[in-house]
């Protein structure tokens, strides 16, 4: 750990003289460069400075230690830096963990109702809404990019995209089959049913990540229906996008204009080439999308909503909340920041074994 520290020091001063350089000033393209380096590394380096100074200043103390004058002085010294130590390289650990390249990144929510019917398409937009108010809370902006909406308020699918800063970092945990618990409104009796919802979180990515051929792609545009199938406008605003290779389908029918359509079914498409470009290289199963959010069957689930008992459980950490109402209201930051910790605790645990 402490030689990737020295290199980051050695690079770090490095560039602080490069980004001070008047010749490197009077290129812009090689100073943002420069600037940009700086600013990714320079928390590790300040940190690192810090763990050095307070390494030093044990050493100070316990020299101090001799003189009867200093003693207890020094032995304060000594009690306070010790404490501070661990707590340090704790931190610089941290640190040190690889960044998510896409932590950064906007993402496009997709959520679809799984099993469970006219009570699963409820649920999704129940989904929908929750995001939108954590969204709210973050200052993030949400654009709906397609929806298939029922009858009674609910969603059979609806995509969404989602633009503010580390939207990623904080929603990529989201992905998988959420499960609710509860009486349906449409249920006379009073029985609980159990439904689900997949919900997938993908990184929006720009033009230079990913390439496509135009001659792989196959364009439809048909006129936007709202729900019960009623037309929203008389032209074919809407459109469909199909890449021939893979066969993945994007489709947006929400704006008025078919090309504000087609730039955002882009948008989506390349998103979600994009997650199977990244499902490659992380050496996982060929189709991102579907390892992400399973079939929507009952028993692949990540967390639970349980109505009656006012309880959501998160099963991969084992995490219970028993704040549904604020939960449902957006107030999600718990239990994301739970997820943020165990992952960076698994990533911990596979840095001290290499």
């Amino acid at each position: 750990m402490f030689q990737k520290l020295e290199a980051v020091e050695n690079r770090y001063e490095e560039l602080n003289k490069k980004i001070a350089d008047p010749e490197v000033i009077a290129n812009t393209s090689e100073w943002t460069k420069f600037m940009k380096e700086h600013a990714e590394i320079e928390e590790v380096a300040l940190k690192y400075k810090e763990y050095k100074q307070v390494q030093q200043s044990i050493e100070e103390a316990q020299e101090m230690l001799n003189d009867p004058e200093m003693r207890e002085l020094a032995e304060e010294e000594l009690y306070e830096n010790k404490e501070k130590l661990p707590k340090i390289e704790e931190e610089l650990k941290i640190l040190l963990i690889p960044k998510d390249p896409d932590d950064d990144k906007n993402i496009i929510c997709e959520i679809r109702a799984g099993a469970g019917g006219d009570e699963a398409a409820l649920f999704a937009g129940t989904l929908y809404r929750m995001y939108s108010m954590y969204a709210e809370r973050k200052h993030w902006k949400i654009e709906v990019l397609n929806e298939n909406e029922t009858g009674l308020g609910g969603y059979k699918e609806i995509s969404f995209m989602v633009t503010g800063k580390g939207v990623y970092s904080r929603l990529k945990f989201e992905s998988g089959v959420h499960r609710v618990q509860r009486v349906p409104e449409t249920e006379a009796s009073g029985r609980i049913h159990t439904s689900t919802a997949t919900v997938a979180v993908l990184p929006v990515v720009e033009d230079v990540q990913i390439e496509i051929n135009p001659a792989d792609i196959k364009l439809e545009v048909f006129r936007a229906s709202g729900a019960g199938g009623q037309h929203v406008n008389k032209t074919s605003s809407a459109v469909r996008l199909i890449h021939i290779p893979t066969g993945i389908v994007a489709e947006c029918q929400t704006e008025r204009s078919q090309t504000q359509n087609r730039e955002y079914a882009m948008k989506l498409l390349k998103s979600r080439l994009y997650e199977v470009e990244k499902q490659k290289r992380d050496s996982e199963l060929a189709n991102e999308r579907k390892s992400q959010v399973g079939s929507g069957d009952r028993s692949e689930k990540i967390r639970t909503y349980n109505y009656p008992q006012g309880r959501i459980t998160d099963h991969r950490i084992g995490l219970s909340i028993y704040q549904m109402e604020n939960f449902l209201n957006g107030d999600l930051d718990e239990m994301i920041d739970n997820l943020i910790a165990a992952d960076r605790a698994e990533k911990l645990q596979g840095n001290d074994e290499e």
